[in-house]
């Protein structure tokens, strides 16, 4: 991959990976921060890049198994957070859906989390999902079932009604 097409990957899909982070992991700074360094690691890593089929999926994957090592490094050490990760920044919320809808995401189990937002959020199809994370097709399909139920339920909740029925607010 030459450094334009790299460039062109960086402005094209940055946001999108962040928010589809955050999203997964429910925190604005961490997946900023794991974001940037999943693109690092790309561009040290162009030819694999140059090869992949989807090397925004690459990004994508690599930036979120950096939050999941990042968050097993700090809860199995009990040790404070990384001075690369810092304190929490106090972001205005955009807008209440918003709000609602990450803190529900964060309430739901990883695997039921990870394929909503790659399916709704992402808008990746079903095999697409199945060969990122390397699970069957079925898998993701009954994780995307019960994953809808549980956040309707929890949106339900939360704002009476207000939010059942849409992953479209993000």
């Amino acid at each position: 991959m030459e450094a334009h097409e790299f460039d062109e990957l960086y402005a094209a899909s940055f946001r999108r990976i962040t928010s589809q982070v955050y999203a997964m992991i429910g925190n604005l700074d961490e997946a900023t921060e794991c974001v940037q360094e999943a693109f690092a690691r790309a561009w040290a890593n162009r030819r694999k890049l140059d090869k992949a089929e989807y090397p925004e999926a690459w990004v994508r994957t690599t930036a979120y198994r950096l939050a999941v090592s990042r968050w097993r490094r700090t809860k199995l050490a009990k040790r404070p957070t990384d001075r690369a990760v810092g304190t929490a920044t106090q972001v205005p919320a955009v807008d209440e859906s918003h709000v609602a809808l990450v803190d529900a995401l964060r309430k739901l189990p990883e695997a039921q989390r990870q394929a909503l937002v790659l399916h709704h959020i992402a808008d990746l199809p079903i095999h697409q999902i199945a060969a990122e994370i390397g699970v069957p097709e079925g898998t993701i399909k009954a994780r995307l079932s019960r994953g809808r139920t549980a956040l309707a339920a929890l949106l339900t909740d939360e704002t009476n009604g207000g939010l059942a029925g849409g992953m479209s607010h993000v």
